[in-house]
């Protein structure tokens, strides 16, 4: 059984359970009302700004019947009805602020020893069947990363993995790019050479936060794909360097790419990206397309070096990364803002094609709670 009381003069509330306790402020409460004046059938969009509000909101009347908490509020005398689960999942009476760097319960921090745990799937199970394409975007948006296998093989077909949950976004390289050995590269990924584990693109603002990669050819000798967690990364160096860690988080990188005519992207972002309350949100980290770092004060300047060095040890380490090859029909996806990916070098002899294109997590996010909801799935 639940418990309400009303404190600070009507300007909040006090709700209780048996093993729960929480304060909403009247002005929250009102403008999170969901009754049918307040928010439009059918999605949940307000109907009312804030300004329709009184200033001078407060609950003159609190009680609850049949674990629903009803609420009347002054001076527009009106009684408004809550759920309290809802209530008590979107409690914003913390009393200690975490340590930056968290991050958000549905995010699964991984190193290499992630093994069997790779989200994978089967290509056309997850064109086809709801259930087995919900699993596999919610193992994408928990670890960042995913693979399908069984896919067709033919130029294009990345162009179905995007589709399973949003668009395309298109770049200056295109509304995809073909990663295979050229003659004159204008990018080093076009290269045979290794690839040490990066973001892409760090130099947009935004960045795209989702790359697909799909195999067409690889008979090249070498050529392994790694893909390391930048997340765990940074949350080691906190451990390992906790000064590092702020300055790496606390001042701004600079990267450029000016590699084709009429192209000049740069972007000027910490190499390790904090939401206001301290929420590990991205990772930009890309050597080839660092431009030169001058927003470190000069008394900070070694230090931060030492750390930017620091976490390229961390990435670099052997017991972070995850290692496959792909075989043709065979792709991954990445979270671009978290996920580090890499290449091993490999020879000139046999082939080597894959095709990339980007697109975003927030469609990835979006088909996955959707197909959550429509499947009757509680999300965690």
């Amino acid at each position: 059984m639940a418990s309400v009381d009303i404190i600070e003069d009507g300007r909040a509330i006090a709700l209780e359970t048996s093993n729960s306790r929480a304060r909403f402020h009247a002005i929250w409460l009102r403008d999170n009302a969901w009754d049918a004046e307040t928010r439009a059938p059918g999605n949940g969009q307000r109907l009312i700004a804030l300004r329709d509000i009184p200033n001078s909101t407060s609950v003159s009347d609190a009680k609850i019947e049949n674990e629903t908490l009803l609420l009347r509020f002054l001076p527009e005398d009106r009684m408004i009805s809550y759920d309290i689960d809802w209530l008590f999942n979107h409690s914003y009476d913390r009393q200690e602020r975490d340590p930056d760097g968290w991050t958000n319960a549905q995010i699964q921090p991984w190193d290499g020893s992630l093994g069997a745990d790779i989200p994978l799937a089967d290509f056309r199970s997850v064109q086809t069947d709801r259930a087995a394409k919900t699993a596999w975007l919610g193992g994408v948006a928990r670890y960042g990363f995913g693979k399908l296998i069984n896919g067709p093989v033919e130029e294009g077909a990345l162009f179905q993995v995007a589709d399973l949950f949003g668009y395309v976004r298109e770049t200056n390289y295109g509304r995809h790019f073909e990663v295979r050995t050229e003659v004159n590269p204008t990018n080093l990924a076009y290269t045979g050479l290794g690839l040490q584990a990066h973001t892409d693109n760090p130099y947009r603002d935004p960045v795209p936060t989702v790359q697909i990669l799909y195999c067409l050819e690889n008979s090249a000798e070498g050529g392994e794909n790694m893909v390391v967690d930048g997340f765990a990364c940074a949350l080691r160096l906190r451990e390992e360097d906790p000064r590092g860690f702020d300055l790496l988080s606390g001042n701004c990188a600079r990267f450029e790419f000016a590699g084709t005519e009429g192209v000049c992207l740069r972007s000027r972002r910490p190499m390790i990206e904090l939401a206001p309350d301290g929420e590990l949100v991205g990772i930009r980290f890309n050597n080839r397309s660092a431009a030169a770092i001058t927003d470190v004060p000069y008394d900070d300047m070694e230090d931060y070096y030492a750390a930017y060095r620091k976490l390229g040890e961390i990435i670099d380490d052997p017991a972070m990364e995850v290692t496959f090859k792909l075989n043709p029909g065979e792709c991954f996806i990445v979270d671009n803002t978290r996920v580090l990916h890499a290449r091993k070098g490999y020879s000139g002899e046999g082939s080597r094609w894959l095709q990339g294109c980007y697109a975003d997590m927030d469609g990835l996010r979006s088909t996955h709670a959707a197909l959550e909801i429509e499947l009757g799935i509680a999300a965690e």
